[in-house]
């Protein structure tokens, strides 16, 4: 199909997603009805109109020598990873997880091992489409009239509009990643080493291409650097019986393929594939690789969710409750250290990943100080509650950590701020003008009811 007929495919289906949006008659709430979701505030099965969106998941052009790609809003990286990698181009930024939308990423913010030096997925856009919550559709730049929402769209969430087509900056790439575990036994080491490379973009005298890093305990952390590379005396396999971050702690040195290295965490969704014993040797071997995935993990944490399985056989076995400690969090480079000594002795969670980012702009939703490095620790799983907390114990006192250490937190999973504390952290005087901007009537969830209180 030519570039030409692709543009008219997608032009049909704005005109048919905006009549299909001014159909729904005002004041009734509105959501997308989408495949996919790596979400983690859940809530109860709404029955709220679902805006069909499924004919906005295509790549629509890459541009090999401008370095660039037209996307729709819902396509998925793994989609996207396919049609430019052919190019040997890639997105500045590309999130852990394969069934993670562009579209997702950049109103709900990603991050990644070049986020060092390319910041989150919103700073590699180019040019924003979005249907707003006032009916309109717009194209939204840096320089344009509508500047505004293309600086505040990142973590608005949905709740001022849905990007339909996106132009993104491309990065080149080589065929294989040459990897380096740095072991480091203290966590102030490793956080002086990360804001230095994050600095200097360099690792002994070598141009670093990829950074993050992973917790396992006080006396064991490791920097991961990653550097492209020509050619490979080998490549390791982590989308079967290998299991890459087991590997992290038995090699030095690795190789992986460009592709395998973008997906390396998706494999085993990090670490948490193990709460389904697929890093049991004997289940992994019958387990398929085709089922090794995030999504499928994912939905097997959903349907737990929706019948508490779990939950009623540990009761039965007079257990102590767990509560999913499941959040991303930024806090300075500086700062690093504390708050990994507060989460080993409050909560306890291991591993946990750690990558470094420095933003190249401010977006106001997610004020984090430009040029400034700060380092995203994430940490997915459950712990058991002491006796007599309440439900969000730890998920409490992380927010309050967080915030004493001037860093903020990913709003994709649970949040218990109150109002005004919200505002403070995120802006909200900028979001109540472009909310009164772009959705006066309210037809869209508002941030704090969407990310809070789970509306």
């Amino acid at each position: 199909m030519t570039e030409l007929a692709v543009r008219g495919d997608h032009q049909r289906a704005v005109e048919a997603l905006r009549r299909s949006y001014e159909a729904i008659p005002e004041g009734t709430p509105i959501r997308l009805a989408k495949r996919t979701s790596n979400l983690f505030r859940w809530r109860d099965p709404s029955d709220a109109p679902g805006l069909d969106v499924s004919g906005f998941d295509r790549v629509l052009s890459v541009d090999p020598e401008e370095r660039t790609a037209q996307v729709q809003g819902m396509t998925t990286y793994e989609d996207l990873v396919d049609a430019t990698l052919p190019h040997g181009l890639m997105p500045t930024v590309v999130p852990q997880l394969k069934t993670i939308t562009l579209g997702g990423a950049v109103t709900g913010l990603g991050i990644e091992s070049t986020s060092f030096r390319d910041g989150l997925p919103h700073e590699g856009v180019l040019e924003l489409e979005v249907l707003t919550g006032d009916g309109r559709v717009v194209t939204a730049t840096r320089d344009n009239e509508h500047a505004d929402l293309f600086y505040g769209f990142p973590n608005s969430y949905g709740t001022l509009g849905y990007s339909l087509r996106l132009k993104i900056e491309l990065r080149p790439v080589r065929p294989y990643v040459r990897l380096r575990h740095l072991r480091f036994g203290d966590a102030a080491e490793l956080a002086k080493a990360m804001g230095e490379i994050t600095e200097a973009g360099t690792f002994e005298g070598e141009t670093v291409d990829f950074m993050d890093g992973t917790y396992f305990s006080p006396g064991e952390q490791y920097i991961t650097l990653g550097f492209f590379a020509d050619s490979a005396p080998y490549t390791s396999d982590y989308t079967g019986q290998g299991i890459y971050y087991k590997s992290i702690r038995e090699r030095s040195v690795d190789f992986l393929t460009v592709r395998d290295y973008i997906w390396r965490w998706d494999t085993d969704w990090f670490w948490c594939s193990r709460a389904f014993g697929v890093q049991n040797p004997t289940v992994r071997r019958l387990w398929p690789d085709k089922y090794k995935r995030s999504d499928v993990y994912r939905k097997l944490v959903a349907y737990d969710r929706r019948y508490h399985v779990v939950a009623h056989v540990e009761r039965w076995r007079g257990l102590r409750p767990r509560e999913d400690v499941i959040q991303d969090i930024e806090v300075p480079v500086e700062r690093l250290p504390e708050f990994l000594e507060f989460f080993h002795e409050e909560v306890g969670m291991s591993p946990v990943w750690l990558c470094p980012l420095k933003a190249k702009e401010r977006w106001p939703l997610y004020p984090l100080e430009v040029g400034r490095a700060y380092v995203n620790v994430g940490f997915w799983g459950t712990v058991r509650l002491p006796p007599g907390r309440i439900p969000e114990h730890h998920n409490r006192l992380i927010e309050r950590k967080v915030a004493a250490l001037d860093g903020h937190k990913s709003l994709y999973s649970t949040a218990f701020y109150g109002r005004d504390e919200f505002w403070r952290y995120y802006d909200g005087e900028t979001y109540r003008r472009l909310k009164g901007g772009y959705d006066p009537a309210g037809r869209l969830l508002g941030l704090y009811d969407k990310c809070v209180r789970g509306r």
